[in-house]
């Protein structure tokens, strides 16, 4: 019976079929918020903007997201080193940072509507809610995905396989990817007035 060899410098590195989904949709976001950041841009130049100061929300919610990716990708650190606590304790930690900075974010547009800058009195307020809260809902779908984590991470036996290893992989990336967008769309708002 012959033996097959493999070559070591013909092998590739192949990325798992649902990572490469996620990136396909990563990509289709970043082109929605483009467009939605460009087009803020053209209506910018046109005149006729208000301007107005980000509430402090906005930034309070910006420490609890990169809090959360911090402590949802040690979770994910605990889970493949077999430590269950720190997986468990974690993951539920995540989940609360993520709905804190939706509220925070909720209360950031109060504070908004309150100072005067609402959905149609003036489009650079309709900019504002339309970005921050499809970002919003972008978090709503991650805050999902942690939360069938959680039901993982509870309902099944604690072992660390490739397949659940894979699911984790996919809810940390995502939730990184928004939190990256979040500082790019936060750092636009900011800086573009």
């Amino acid at each position: 019976m012959k033996t097959q060899t493999i070559n070591p410098l013909t092998v590739r590195n192949r990325i798992h079929p649902q990572l490469f989904a996620l990136y396909i949709a990563f990509g289709s976001i970043m082109m929605m918020f483009a467009a939605l950041t460009s087009a803020y841009i053209v209506k910018h130049a046109q005149g006729d903007w208000l301007e107005y100061i980000i509430p402090d929300y906005f930034y309070f919610s910006t420490a609890t997201l990169l809090l959360s990716s911090v402590t949802l990708h040690l979770s994910y650190n605990s889970f493949t080193k077999n430590k269950e606590g720190g997986y468990k304790s974690l993951l539920l930690v995540s989940f609360v940072l993520g709905v804190a900075f939706v509220v925070l974010q909720y209360k950031g547009w109060i504070t908004l509507f309150e100072g005067g800058v609402d959905f149609v009195a003036n489009v650079s307020g309709s900019f504002m809610y339309l970005i921050t809260g499809l970002h919003a809902l972008h978090i709503i779908g991650g805050i999902g995905a942690i939360t069938v984590a959680i039901l993982h991470a509870y309902t099944l036996p604690f072992i660390v396989t490739e397949k659940r290893k894979t699911r984790f992989k996919l809810v940390l990336h995502y939730w990184h990817f928004v939190d990256v967008l979040w500082i790019y769309l936060l750092c636009f708002l900011m800086f573009v007035k």
